[in-house]
């Protein structure tokens, strides 16, 4: 890594001021996060929502585990944004063996369970040293800075069900209001994907 390339000011932060610094990095390159993302999230949520008809809650269990093999898409993104870089989707798809594929098991299994996920990540992605180096550097960075990585982790979590949420609730703000369109009774007794479109059908109707 060259340190003098970097295109961010390099001084001693706290934890929340680092946060900070990350999500206006993320701002500053919007527009290659969501385009680098929705090659790999599209695909998943369409994946995801194949199965349902396989068992009703597995499109979400899927989306939920799925989680830090997408996000490593955006520490890709992130990382080379930090060196003043932009990334196009070729340059992801040119990466993909690096980006989608390593440490894929790991991925997929252990890093889904733990809380400091969004703080250890950079470690396993970016500095490229062996298993055994890696272990020790997780706890090193680790040291007395767990609990405001597990609190930046919540908070956009719960930021995202919020969102989710608030998305899922547009049927509901935008039915007729002699529709008589009920939000919950899509919940309710786990309905069917038919019952569901019926529900929506008799809700915009007219």
């Amino acid at each position: 890594m060259q340190i003098d390339s970097l295109a961010l000011r390099m001084r001693p932060r706290s934890p929340f001021e680092a946060a900070d610094l990350g999500t206006r990095l993320c701002q500053s390159v919007a527009g290659s996060v969501y385009l680098c993302y929705a090659l790999v999230a599209v695909p998943t949520i369409a994946l995801a929502l194949a199965s349902y008809e396989i068992a009703d809650w597995l499109p979400t269990l899927i989306l939920w585990w799925s989680k830090p093999w997408l996000d490593r898409t955006i520490l890709f993104v992130l990382a080379r944004a930090a060196f003043g870089q932009r990334t196009t989707p070729r340059d992801l798809w040119e990466q993909q063996r690096h980006v989608w594929w390593q440490q894929l098991l790991l991925t997929w299994t252990w890093r889904r369970l733990s809380p400091w996920r969004s703080f250890t990540q950079p470690v396993y992605q970016l500095e490229g040293i062996s298993f055994s180096r890696l272990r020790a550097r997780v706890r090193q960075i680790r040291r007395r800075k767990s609990g405001p990585a597990f609190l930046m982790t919540s908070v956009f979590a719960l930021a995202e069900t919020v969102l989710a949420v608030s998305i899922g609730s547009f049927a509901f703000w935008f039915a007729l209001p002699e529709s008589g369109f009920d939000l919950l009774s899509l919940f309710n007794g786990e309905l069917e994907a038919w019952d569901i479109e019926q529900e929506l059908r008799r809700a915009f109707r007219g």
